[in-house]
């Protein structure tokens, strides 16, 4: 079995789960999305882009050069530092006196020129001190934590330092990459401070599990080499900007880097940066359901009326699918090896837009945010009827929002 691990082999910054695509009998739990606040006039500005790092005589960026990428961007890297506490003694005296706590080693990028920092949330979950050195500078600041949002696994930090040490890298937009793009990454790997990976986008719109459980959309797949302490480090594209930040690895056999690592898309963080900014914490948008998606072989093996859609499992009591009236499966069933609840509606679009697959249910939710409305057709008792669903505040994780367990995560 192909076995996902994080980037930060820690027991804090626990084992994520890396390319998890929604099969169409996987359990998922539903929600996301996050608020498109509007900064106010405190909030410090993420970097601008203003110029790529080359321009060609015609004055239209061309490729750059890995050396021209690492030279423009190292200086706006981070080397992070994580101490975790020392474990609580056991209660039996069985192992003697308790041991001193772990440091645990990751990346992150300067946004701004105010020193704050992103990275992943994973890298600096649980620590008691945190510590960053820029670049191929030998000094050390202490990093306060400004919020984290376990749900897209991001953390911003802050730290005091004179504004000729901070280097802001420029940001991109994610929703241009496509699949060959060249790309470029930075980071700390195995605590080795400074490296530089090179490859390509080799896909988009890769799904993959939180530290709380749900699902981040839209990822970014890449073959640059990444391993234990990238994570929270920059994906950067051609022209010197960050697309992405680097956070989970796919492996086999439990060994490092195969090729296969996945980034947060960069359209992303900057949400994130905003809200975390002003309130210290993110809002992200919740339908509270658990589904599973149709294709021809499940219909026809349950005598399904499409063959196509999302066959809804479980409703969470008093969540907003459920106020809506969206029903759950009451007959359980095996097919072929998996637990399915068969009786439930059947989700075939969502404001007017086809939905096929489970994906396409998270994407819809992850794009809307806490109070909006999505019309939500569904086929009920062999009728198709279009409900109003107001989406609410997710809770902070699938476990605390479930009142009984609905299977491996993926919303």
């Amino acid at each position: 079995m192909t076995r996902a691990r994080n980037l930060l082999g820690t027991p804090f910054g626990s084992a994520l789960i890396g390319g998890v695509i929604v099969a169409a009998f996987g359990w998922l739990a539903i929600a996301a999305g996050w608020i498109d606040a509007k900064s106010t006039a405190n909030t410090s500005v993420v970097a601008p882009l203003v110029t790529p790092v080359a321009q060609n005589g015609a004055g239209s960026a061309e490729t750059n050069t890995v050396n021209q990428i690492y030279r423009h961007d190292s200086s706006g890297v981070a080397f992070i530092q994580a101490e975790q506490p020392a474990p609580q003694p056991s209660p039996f005296g069985f192992f003697g006196a308790p041991q001193g706590g772990r440091t645990a080693t990751g990346s992150g990028f300067v946004i701004d020129t105010d020193g704050h920092i992103l990275t992943n949330n994973h890298v600096v979950a649980g620590a008691t001190k945190i510590s960053v050195t820029l670049g191929a500078s030998e000094t050390s600041y202490d990093a306060h934590t400004v919020g984290t949002d376990p749900a897209t696994d991001l953390a911003l930090l802050k730290i005091d330092a004179p504004s000729d040490q901070l280097h802001p890298l420029p940001l991109g937009d994610s929703s241009k990459m496509a699949v060959g793009d060249p790309v470029v990454a930075i980071g700390n790997p195995f605590g080795l401070d400074r490296t530089v990976t090179s490859g390509i986008v080799s896909a988009l719109q890769r799904q993959i599990q939180a530290p709380n459980g749900f699902s981040i959309s839209n990822v970014i797949q890449t073959d640059a080499a990444i391993n234990p302490g990238n994570s929270g480090g920059p994906l950067i594209d051609s022209v010197g900007q960050v697309v992405g930040v680097n956070s989970q690895i796919e492996t086999a056999g439990g060994g490092g880097n195969v090729g296969i690592g996945f980034a947060i898309p960069i359209n992303t963080a900057r949400d994130v940066i905003t809200q975390l900014e002003q309130s210290g914490e993110v809002q992200h948008a919740y339908l509270g359901i658990s589904g599973t998606t149709i294709d021809p072989n499940l219909a026809q093996a349950v005598n399904l009326s499409v063959d196509s859609g999302v066959l809804v499992q479980q409703v969470v009591p008093g969540g907003p699918a459920d106020k809506a009236g969206i029903k759950g499966g009451s007959t359980s069933a095996t097919i072929d090896g998996a637990s399915l609840n068969l009786g439930g509606d059947i989700i075939t679009a969502i404001d007017g837009k086809t939905v096929s697959s489970m994906d396409d249910v998270v994407n819809l939710v992850n794009a809307a945010k806490p109070g909006d409305t999505l019309d939500v057709t569904v086929r009920s008792g062999g009728s198709t009827k279009t409900v109003t669903v107001t989406l609410g505040d997710r809770p902070s994780s699938v476990k605390g929002s479930e009142t009984s367990p609905l299977g491996p995560p993926g919303g």
